[in-house]
């Protein structure tokens, strides 16, 4: 079996015998990595040790922030539960909006911060509405932790109104697009099964990026999403088997590496998607989440329910199923309509 090495992981046996793992990097604290390495959980947390995102990175004078602050609040944030139980994508993106907050206000004492300034902040968002709400929950979820913390007495976002997000986000795949990436990339390359496995999953991109062999039992796929914790059993579809069975097998525990033969960051795939979508001669507009919904859009076009959907997809809530279906549901319906009309 092929020894899987990973940069940053140091290995030893401890005094009883028993083989221990960390992850160690220079200006980071050290990061025990739970069972073998390669399993699914040990992954978890050396990808999670990666982004850097376990605790806050450690600075030059951190122990000078004053008490009191928006950045002594933020850091104290960051070193809470309640910003540990986030799901790993949440706590990454969560600290990237709050440590920009933290640049522009953290000298500034907390307890003067009101609602009439979060406004301000939201208004000056107002042409990238989705950026604005996801400030707004990152900021709102810091001024609930002082409050809890009896740091606050009230928290200043409450009553603060989300701006309207009018756009549907990132755009379906159609299945002319579908046709064209396939035409270019056929089965055997990377570029095929990254793609096989985003559309015939329907899940996100960190969640396909962890599927290995490991995950595959009795013609199905076992994830547990990173998002939600949700656990799901994914039959696999005979497209997704073609294109398992016309793929050289792997010596990793991933289905999907870099070209390095390590286990992809969501933004390493990202990039090299936008390559394997641009060589397809399809436009910028078309990213992997698409494929999700171009999953579920087909679900629906089959006459599949919301709940059999978000049984494949995993989604909570079933607003976002019939959102990323609605166009698809209104087409079925339409075309029933008509049927009965005719046969009238």
């Amino acid at each position: 079996m092929a020894r899987i090495r990973l940069k940053h992981v140091n290995s030893f046996k401890d005094r009883h015998g028993r083989l221990r793992h960390y992850f160690r990097r220079r200006g980071q604290k050290s990061v025990a990595l739970p069972g073998l390495p390669g399993s699914d959980s040990f992954m978890r947390a050396y990808e999670t040790a990666l982004v850097g995102d376990t605790a806050p990175p450690i600075e030059i004078g951190v122990g000078r922030v004053k008490s009191g602050t928006v950045a002594a609040l933020s850091l104290a944030y960051f070193n809470s539960v309640a910003f540990g139980n986030l799901a790993k994508a949440t706590r990454r993106e969560r600290r990237i909006i709050l440590e920009k907050f933290v640049a522009e206000h953290g000298d500034k004492r907390v307890v003067m911060l009101q609602r009439s300034h979060v406004e301000k902040m939201i208004a000056a968002k107002s042409q990238t509405p989705s950026a604005a709400v996801n400030f707004l929950i990152a900021v709102r979820s810091v001024m609930q932790f002082g409050v809890d913390s009896g740091i606050l007495k009230d928290n200043p976002t409450l009553g603060v109104k989300r701006p309207k997000i009018r756009s549907d986000g990132h755009r379906t795949w159609t299945e002319e697009d579908i046709t064209a990436f396939e035409a270019r990339h056929p089965i055997g390359s990377k570029a095929r099964l990254g793609f096989a496995l985003l559309l015939h999953t329907a899940q996100r991109v960190g969640d396909v990026l962890r599927m290995g062999v490991q995950h595959v039992q009795n013609g199905a796929i076992h994830v547990r999403q990173d998002k939600t914790g949700t656990p799901l059993t994914i039959p696999i579809l005979p497209e997704l088997q073609a294109v398992f069975d016309g793929t050289p097998p792997s010596e990793h525990l991933t289905f999907l590496t870099s070209r390095y033969g390590k286990p992809y960051t969501s933004r390493g795939f990202t990039d090299a998607f936008a390559v394997w979508r641009e060589e397809a001669g399809l436009p910028k507009g078309l990213v992997p989440h698409g494929l999700r919904k171009a999953a579920c859009r087909r679900f629906a076009e089959h006459g599949c329910s919301s709940k059999e959907i978000a049984a494949w997809s995993g989604h909570l809530s079933l607003r976002e199923v019939e959102r990323y279906t609605k166009a698809a549901d209104q087409e079925r319906l339409a075309r029933a309509a008509m049927a009965r009309l005719r046969g009238l």
